[in-house]
């Protein structure tokens, strides 16, 4: 049968623009999408990687149903974080805690189209599981060939105050490898708005030009200030970095499973939707972690911290393209005690953010040099 769709003019104005529907039985259309190899197919699959979309897709046809799980490159986004000691019950918004707690991924309900395929494919498997939310591990326990994956949680563990800018790269094998925290008590972006989330008033684009004034007038050569010792703003950056780290390694000992679980793994991204941290794995990495033991903590859900080599720059105001500033601006590098920062820094750090937080990583290691030391925990 052929459907052909076709105007018919006619002198009657109502029946103007009439669409005539012609069917011709005996005549079936070929369907072109069939004659695309499956290797094609598999490449805009890849290209498409997302989760929720796969699944969709899995419900299209016995062909898709077969293809999609050889899919190597996935990404997860997860709708919603739920304690381990509260699996009832969402976590509310930044008010949600790492510490202590084994959280699970959730990906929301992604497999409805499924539901009504399920009569036509039978009882064989499908890519995902029938039930209302599923954890990463569980979404992806059909996907056998995957090389890429990326998580995205749908927020950073970390609640920070409005206008206070925080960053975190790291990298593990079955331990930490490398960590880089870029931070600032105030960012101001082109023109002086700060990210508060809110409009600001004349008096903080004052401050902003004050403390900009205030900096180019003092030392620049990137020495701590005396108050910086006396007024809490040592303490806030020992905060944010045994915050940080806290954070990446709780991320780091939640992936055991699916390491396991997908030996084809190439590369492992975990990060968050509002780009507070990102933990990195590559290929050497993931083998490393899947031979050598992890080394859990004794007090939390979360692999332990090893002894740690630390970097630190400072800069009370740091210019950035477009009229942006940082206020308080730290940089932070860590490895472990037993793998010294290499003299590439620069390049280490810079590495680790997207613009313009890269630039600002670049400009910082310029300045002076701090060396501090911190006990595993």
């Amino acid at each position: 049968m052929r459907l052909e769709f076709c105007s018919k003019k006619s002198s009657n104005n109502h029946h103007q623009g009439r669409v005539l529907v012609h069917q011709r039985a005996g005549v079936q259309m070929p369907d072109h999408f069939d004659r695309l190899p499956n290797s094609v197919v598999l490449l805009i699959f890849n290209k498409l990687g997302d989760i929720k979309a796969l699944g969709r897709c899995a419900a299209v046809s016995k062909r898709f149903n077969g293809l999609v799980p050889q899919v190597e490159e996935v990404v997860v986004k997860v709708d919603c974080v739920i304690s381990g000691e509260d699996s009832a019950g969402g976590l509310g918004g930044r008010s949600r805690s790492i510490f202590g707690h084994l959280f699970r991924f959730v990906v929301g309900s992604i497999v409805k189209p499924l539901q009504a395929l399920q009569q036509i494919l039978g009882p064989k498997r499908v890519v995902l599981a029938e039930v209302s939310h599923h954890s990463p591990g569980e979404v992806l326990k059909n996907f056998k060939e995957i090389q890429n994956l990326r998580i995205e949680l749908p927020g950073g563990e970390l609640g920070i105050e409005n206008g206070v800018l925080l960053r975190w790269k790291a990298e593990f094998g079955s331990t930490l490898e490398s960590c880089v925290i870029l931070g600032a008590t105030s960012y101001f972006r082109g023109g002086g708005d700060k990210i508060t989330g809110k409009e600001e008033d004349a008096l903080c684009q004052d401050n902003h030009n004050h403390n900009r004034e205030l900096s180019n007038s003092q030392d620049d050569s990137g020495s701590i200030p005396e108050s910086f010792y006396t007024n809490g703003g040592l303490k806030l950056r020992v905060v944010w970095t045994i915050s940080s780290l806290i954070a990446a390694s709780a991320r780091h000992y939640l992936l055991q499973q699916i390491i396991s679980d997908h030996p084809t793994l190439q590369s492992l991204v975990l990060t968050d939707a509002d780009g507070q941290g990102m933990l990195c794995m590559g290929k050497e990495q993931l083998r490393e972690f899947r031979d050598k033991p992890l080394a859990a903590s004794a007090t939390a859900n979360r692999t332990q911290v090893p002894a740690l080599n630390m970097k630190l720059w400072y800069a009370p105001y740091l210019d950035l393209p477009a009229g942006a500033g940082m206020e308080g601006a730290t940089l932070v590098a860590i490895r472990p005690s037993d793998r010294p920062i290499r003299k590439e820094t620069e390049a280490f750090v810079a590495a680790a953010f997207d613009e313009p937080f890269g630039e600002a990583a670049k400009a910082m290691v310029k300045r002076r040099t701090y060396l501090l030391e911190m006990n595993s925990f």
